[in-house]
């Protein structure tokens, strides 16, 4: 990990404002491995709701990201990419599980139908 104080010191003798963002998970070691999900949907209707990731390795160790903060509009042949987080970085995926929620109690419950999902590393962009 990175101690912010010591970000400080780097950003304050730039003349112009500078932003930085730091994305840490609440349990130690506190790094975030972050993916990149690129699904294409082919449902008729459209949907929105939230997308959960959970990856399996080959030797059965699970992580599954956070549920996102806001909702995705899902439709039918558009891509939509969702930033995910884990709190473990798994190297050789053997399995990708996708739990979509609409987040509500009543009502009907609707099927995402994927028609085609990508999952890219952005730690390692090379897997």
């Amino acid at each position: 990990g990175y101690h912010a104080d010591r970000w400080k010191n780097l950003l304050i003798p730039y003349s112009s404002p500078t932003k930085s963002y730091f994305d840490t998970s609440g349990e130690d070691p506190f790094c975030m491995y972050n993916y990149l999900l690129d699904i294409t949907t082919w449902n008729k209707s459209t949907r929105r709701g939230f997308i959960k990731v959970k990856i399996t390795d080959y030797a059965g160790n699970t992580v599954e990201s956070q549920m996102n903060s806001e909702a995705s509009t899902f439709q039918q042949y558009k891509r939509v990419k969702i930033l995910t987080g884990f709190h473990q970085d798994i190297e050789n995926i053997a399995k990708i599980s996708l739990t979509y929620s609409t987040k509500t109690l009543i009502g009907p419950k609707y099927k995402l139908r994927i028609l085609q999902m990508k999952l890219k590393s952005l730690n390692n962009p090379k897997r």
